[in-house]
């Protein structure tokens, strides 16, 4: 079978599995936002805290994922969850953090002096600076962050098939264990197609809030 022929019979469970893949990722990277993004902004006021953090983050990203995805399954097995979804999750806001904690930090770093010069004269708060000048000035770097986190946590995601999490993942875990080119094909194709519409949409969301940006200036 090839791979349009394997497209047109399996185009339902592709949908399926495209959704699995699609839920995993969303979850993953709402949560790294949570984190990630208050971390970044936190650390822009503690320069110490911000050089281990980075650090930590940067180390983080060299473990490769199937290694990182072995270190949770004795880990989360006490609990009876040492494969499925909940370690690949895990993993994946791990992942996620470097660029949304990184891009933040630099974003609100660099937000004109001036700017935070003239916040500061009027009186307004640490507070008040970063809601009302600094984050609106930094967010469309920190939408640049979100979108490679999006993007990596697309392709590591297809590796969590293989601890059971499911996702397009699973066509090319299946597919190489059967030798089943298509197969393999169709997986790969699928999570680059979603990976891209994934980059484009957010592109998108990024352009349209830079105007806005701007014009606060």
């Amino acid at each position: 079978m090839g791979f349009v022929e394997f497209v047109s019979v399996n185009w339902n469970e592709i949908l399926v599995m495209t959704w699995e893949h699609v839920r995993l990722v969303g979850f993953a990277v709402i949560v790294a936002i949570l984190i990630g993004v208050p971390f970044g902004i936190y650390i822009t006021q503690h320069e110490k805290l911000s050089n281990l953090v980075l650090t930590f983050a940067g180390i983080m990203m060299t473990i490769p994922s199937i290694a990182l995805f072995g270190i949770m399954i004795p880990i989360l097995s006490i609990i009876n969850q040492g494969i499925g979804f909940l370690p690949a999750f895990i993993a994946l806001v791990l992942y996620s953090q470097l660029p949304i904690i990184r891009n933040t930090f630099i974003a609100v770093k660099n937000v004109d002096p001036n700017m935070r010069d003239a916040a500061i004269g009027i009186g307004m708060t640490t507070w008040q600076r970063l809601r009302k000048v600094e984050i609106p000035l930094a967010l469309p770097m920190i939408m640049a962050g979100i979108r490679m986190a999006v993007v990596l946590t697309i392709g590591i995601g297809a590796i969590a098939a293989y601890i059971g999490a499911g996702g397009l993942g699973v066509y090319i875990a299946r597919g190489i264990s059967t030798s089943y080119t298509a197969m393999v094909q169709v997986g790969a194709v699928s999570v680059s197609i979603l990976a891209l519409v994934s980059d484009y949409l957010l592109g998108l969301v990024q352009k349209w809030i830079s105007p806005k940006t701007a014009q606060s200036k």
